[in-house]
């Protein structure tokens, strides 16, 4: 079985910023959704920025950040911190706790990552590699979601982030766990299709999960691609973009909501059958011999699609091969990088067995 779900730990995110200051002022609705959404700024993300800058005012000097997550320094660490948790005991509702930490951690990020990260590929400003990338239209029978844990959000190493430079914002969509504008999105997506046109990509332990096999495509989905300006309702592909540990806390909102919305206790899961290591192993192995990154689950679920006689036509597999190139290219940055700060390219392993 495979999961979408990454693992980034600090060590395998050991390629910090420089510490810099969070210079702009407020994060705009355009400056927002160059980081790759089509979703408005939300409106807890914005508070906590607003947060953020009243505090640098008041304190006179300027937010310094660096290392993994773009992370306060200084002085101004301790202040922001106690101001935090001030703020975070006021809330009493679970959900306002979630959604606070969410914004937080986003926060931090977005003002962070001002003018040291490219705002597409998410790398240094000196290791883009957004011009390698050719962009590559997914069959419009399936659409894409990146259920994404706030902490991975900006992550250099991270590979989710090549399925919407590949395929578009709008064929792989990105929600924030957590940020219930992002969520409502998601699902309002899912009740339009419908719960039939609804699958996870994830290993659920509770139940036996599907193969790729037992994926359903009605005649509409299979003829999506015949008549132009006809609306289609896709089938929804949902990837869990987390650490290992973080994507159980993903997998218990979505099944809280399903059940909330469609009143059931389980979760259509789906789980690949044939499994490739990625090439991104060579600098970040899995912690497990059946693991592997998000891009390469999403390269071999559309493989695995391909295979099935009805869906030949829709040239899946050269879509795959997209994806599978674009993780080439990000392999090749990360390369460079560390040979020129002088970083061993090779990662000790995890696991005693190998990824196959």
């Amino acid at each position: 079985m495979v999961s979408p779900a990454e693992t980034a730990s600090e060590e395998e995110e050991a390629l910090p910023g420089p510490a810099g200051a969070g210079d702009g002022g407020e994060v705009s609705t355009e400056e927002w959704q160059r980081w790759g959404t089509s979703a408005p700024l939300p409106a807890v993300v914005a508070d906590v920025v607003r947060q953020l800058l009243d505090m640098e005012f008041v304190a006179g000097e300027k937010m310094r950040f660096g290392g993994v997550g773009s992370k306060i320094k200084g002085d101004f660490k301790d202040v922001e911190d106690r101001k935090h948790r001030a703020v975070y005991e006021t809330l009493a509702d679970s959900d306002q706790k979630l959604q606070y930490y969410s914004a937080r951690q986003i926060g931090c990020r977005l003002l962070g990552s001002r003018g040291y990260l490219c705002q597409k590929c998410w790398l240094p400003m000196e290791d883009c590699m957004c011009s390698k990338l050719a962009p590559c239209n997914l069959w419009r029978g399936i659409r894409f979601w990146l259920y994404m844990h706030p902490k991975d959000f900006l992550r250099q190493n991270n590979t989710r982030k090549l399925l919407w430079q590949v395929f578009g914002i709008e064929a792989a969509s990105l929600c924030l766990f957590g940020i219930q504008e992002h969520e409502d999105i998601m699902w309002d997506a899912f009740q339009r299709s419908g719960k039939e046109k609804v699958s996870f990509l994830y290993p659920n332990k509770s139940v036996t999960p599907k193969s790729v096999k037992d994926l359903k495509f009605d005649d509409l989905t299979l003829n999506a691609d015949l008549q132009e300006g006809v609306q289609r309702e896709p089938l929804n592909l949902v990837l869990l973009d987390g650490t290992w540990s973080n994507s159980a806390a993903l997998y218990r909102r979505l099944k809280e909501r399903w059940t909330a919305t469609w009143g059931e206790e389980d979760i259509p899961c789906i789980s690949l059958s044939m499994l490739t290591s990625s090439v991104m192993h060579k600098l970040r192995p899995q912690p497990a011999w059946d693991r592997t990154c998000t891009a390469a689950a999403a390269a071999g679920l559309l493989s695995e699609l391909h295979m099935r006689p009805e869906l030949s036509e829709f040239d899946l597999e050269g879509q795959a091969e997209a994806v599978e190139c674009s993780l080439d290219i990000l392999l090749d940055a990360f390369t460079v990088r560390r040979v020129r700060l002088g970083r061993s390219i090779t990662r000790r392993e995890r696991h005693r067995r190998d990824c196959i």
